[in-house]
């Protein structure tokens, strides 16, 4: 999937799941800015911004347990506006941000999420992702720097880590997994898919000034991703029912009730104004993902 740019690129994050990806995939080499250690200011200020678009994916991630909101904010805050103040200063064109649905909250059961909700962002992480948002639209109004937002669900692909990775390692054992009474429906996207949207979100006249959300071609219930894991794995579908409620409980006894959650509740996207405005649809389905997924897995 490269593409050549036209035009030069900053890029934080770039060692991570999605930023190999897009690093890839642009095709010419975007300049690495790497925002951890002692002189990420002093690297801030040595960088040539002009005319370049900027894709901020670097974060501090949602960790389990973690919810200090001072931390995530020195990190996933802070850390965004300083950057986009210098990229803005400095005259860079456009700055593309990977925040999370998160923002939007943890449970649709109202109805799919959609970019002009109120945010509802739930715990340290998300709203810490939420305030930066903040942060850069007061940033663009400073200094005439454009920004797109793309909040991202659940990122699948190889090399996929945190909850993707835990589930993987329960549908590759040999156990029944007691998870086929849940009727639920989670937004995710392949890793492709998303680092298309971020291409598009940095060349696209509709993109700057605007929330994007984004999703695979249609919502996933937890037994469909695990049963896609399972035969990408070459193994038994093997699951059997258990009431969410009794799951979340005894999941909470392990003190994994907060990852249960994630698996019962549904969290469902509405991105058709992307796809209306940018012109951009997912197009990678979930059987391909795990495919791509297993294979990775079964080479480590």
């Amino acid at each position: 999937m490269p593409t050549q740019l036209p035009f030069r690129s900053v890029l934080t994050g770039a060692s991570g799941f999605v930023g190999r990806r897009l690093g890839v995939a642009a095709g010419s080499t975007p300049e690495r800015l790497k925002l951890s250690g002692d002189d990420w200011q002093a690297r801030l200020a040595a960088v040539a911004w002009r005319d370049a678009v900027v894709f901020h994916l670097a974060a501090r991630v949602h960790e389990p347990g973690n919810e200090d909101l001072a931390v995530f904010e020195r990190d996933n805050t802070e850390k965004t506006r300083a950057l986009a103040q210098a990229a803005g200063q400095g005259g860079a064109r456009r700055l593309v941000f990977v925040s999370t649905i998160k923002v939007n909250g943890e449970d649709s059961s109202a109805g799919p999420f959609r970019s002009d909700d109120a945010a509802k962002p739930a715990g340290a992480y998300a709203t810490s992702k939420w305030r930066a948002e903040l942060a850069l639209a007061e940033v663009a109004r400073a200094t005439g720097l454009e920004v797109a937002v793309v909040r991202a669900p659940l990122v699948m692909g190889p090399g996929a880590a945190g909850n993707l990775a835990a589930l993987m390692a329960l549908a590759d054992s040999p156990w029944p997994l007691p998870f086929a009474s849940i009727e639920n429906g989670r937004a995710m996207i392949d890793v492709d898919d998303l680092v298309r949207l971020l291409l598009t979100c940095a060349a696209h006249p509709a993109a700057p000034g605007r929330t994007w959300l984004c999703a695979g071609p249609r919502p996933v219930s937890t037994p469909a991703l695990v049963s896609a894991l399972r035969a990408a794995l070459r193994r038994p579908r093997r699951l059997f029912r258990m009431p969410a409620g009794s799951l979340v409980t005894l999941a909470s006894l392990g003190g994994q009730g907060e990852r249960m959650r994630r698996l019962v509740e549904s969290l469902e996207v509405d991105d058709a104004a992307t796809s209306r405005d940018l012109g951009w649809r997912a197009q990678i389905a979930l059987e391909a993902s795990a495919a791509k997924m297993a294979q990775h897995w079964r080479a480590r």
